[in-house]
């Protein structure tokens, strides 16, 4: 049987090595899953989302040993604390809303003599095909309001973050989950294939890239398995001529290179009303010039290495067919002295005199890069901003609300900010169009996704 091995972007050493379970181990999971969700579902909500609050409580208490483990995995500089604010906020939220969103709907039509409703019921076993660069915030975008529908859950993390789930079976067990409600799978690909092809789960949540998705899909064909897919991204920013100048290019640069951009919704296209174009490369290049690229375990890094150096490969290539075609490159990388071809470490970079012919404003890029363009008015902005096959988010930044709301309304995507960017907000659905994926995570439509309507019409007498 194949290992899943970790290794560290850090200094490209092995940090972890897991046997893939073996069919035996897998097989057993199933049936331990299957045996204790057809007990799991008859605790009241109630006493799921305490048992889920427990989970919380274990896993905010391992935060010191999580955020240094994570920088280790995937790069993120301990600075930033990890991803337990978010985590916590998510989790709270689905166990505070979780009795409203599970209650029975009743038609609004009262009808003397009749009893109706529909009940969600939850699905049985849901999959967690989990990523590496948001992995508890992912993860657990699904888990909590799983579990607290009434499901079990089988959590299959990705190598590079392999650690994680280890740190979501620890957490689970201390909260004191029945056994076998919840488990963490080491798999292969083809063995997660195959899983899927089974029909041996009822849902399957996968975040990733969009030949993952479609590998998801072909996996599952002719099981009837519903999908949940985030995929991947080009989300865009249009400034306007009323932007708050200052608040918008603080915002931009922060939602361009956090976590070295990547992040399923960080920028990576931004237009710019010509009014403020120039003024606002300058601004925008001279603030990411202040990025301290290095060793993530540092406290004084702000931008640690990508994942994988097969990554800032990709960035590197999309920046030099952009400039090979005729865009600026604004930044020296020699100013970052950790930058280093052939590695993980790469320097962040501002591009302009870019078009839709270049990869870096079509592909996605999921690194430090983001290209600038100048716009006359919103009818251009919106145009380019539809110009994708992605569609996550868009922000719109502007002190116009109505203009925000008019512009947000026709942008082909799941999600429209106004002045703001790279957020999830747990109220509203977590969602994408086109080539983004399908499905919903996240607010009550979350746990629509998580559970199945069955309908009573009694009769009385």
């Amino acid at each position: 049987m194949s290992d899943i091995v970790c290794i560290s972007p850090i200094d490209g050493s092995e940090l972890a090595r897991r046997p893939a379970a073996t069919e035996a181990a897998l097989a057993q999971a199933l049936e331990a899953a299957r045996a204790a969700q057809r007990e799991w579902l008859k605790v009241p909500i109630a006493e799921r989302s305490a048992y889920v609050l427990r989970f919380l409580d274990a896993m905010l208490a391992m935060n010191q040993e999580i955020v240094p483990e994570l920088a280790q995995q995937m790069g993120r500089p301990v600075r930033y604390g990890g991803e337990f604010r978010g985590f916590e906020e998510r989790v709270r939220y689905v166990v505070d809303m979780a009795e409203g969103a599970l209650a029975p709907v009743v038609p609004h039509d009262e009808r003397p003599g009749f009893t109706r409703y529909i009940r969600r019921d939850p699905l049985g076993i849901v999959l967690v095909v989990a990523p590496w660069n948001y992995p508890y915030l992912t993860a657990v975008n699904t888990i909590a309001p799983a579990l607290i529908a009434g499901n079990a859950v089988l959590l299959k993390h990705a190598a590079q973050t392999i650690l994680v789930g280890e740190r979501f079976q620890m957490a689970m067990d201390r909260a004191g989950l029945p056994k076998g409600l919840f488990a963490n799978l080491v798999l292969t690909h083809d063995q997660t294939s195959r899983l899927i092809g089974s029909g041996a789960v009822d849902f399957v949540n996968f975040t990733g890239s969009v030949e993952g998705g479609r590998a998801i899909e072909r996996a599952a064909a002719g099981t009837f398995t519903p999908l949940g897919l985030e995929l991947g991204g080009k989300d865009p920013a249009y400034v306007r001529a009323d932007a708050d100048f200052d608040f918008t290019v603080e915002n931009l640069v922060d939602g361009a290179f956090y976590n070295s951009g990547q992040c399923c919704c960080g920028i990576e296209r931004i237009y710019v009303h010509e009014s403020l174009y120039d003024r606002f490369v300058d601004s925008f290049v001279a603030l990411t010039g202040k990025y301290v690229l290095g060793n993530p375990l540092d406290d004084a890094t702000t931008l640690g290495p990508m994942a994988q150096g097969r990554f800032a490969e990709l960035i590197r290539r999309q920046t030099a067919e952009a400039v090979a075609k005729g865009a600026r490159a604004h930044l020296d990388p020699a100013a970052f002295p950790a930058n280093r071809e052939g590695t993980p470490y790469l320097a962040p970079q501002v591009l302009t005199g870019v078009d839709h012919s270049m990869s870096v404003m079509r592909d996605e890029s999921f690194g430090p890069v983001v290209g600038i363009m100048k716009v006359k008015d919103d009818a251009e902005a919106l145009r380019l901003m539809n110009d994708s096959v992605y569609g996550l988010t868009a922000s719109i930044w502007t002190a116009d609300l109505e203009a925000a709301e008019r512009i947000g309304g026709e942008v082909e995507t799941g999600t429209v900010f106004m002045n703001r960017c790279d957020y999830l907000d747990p109220g509203l659905a977590w969602t994408g169009v086109k080539e983004t994926g399908r499905g919903a995570s996240l607010s009550r439509i979350g746990f629509e996704m998580l559970t199945r309507p069955k309908s009573f019409h009694l009769r009385h007498g």
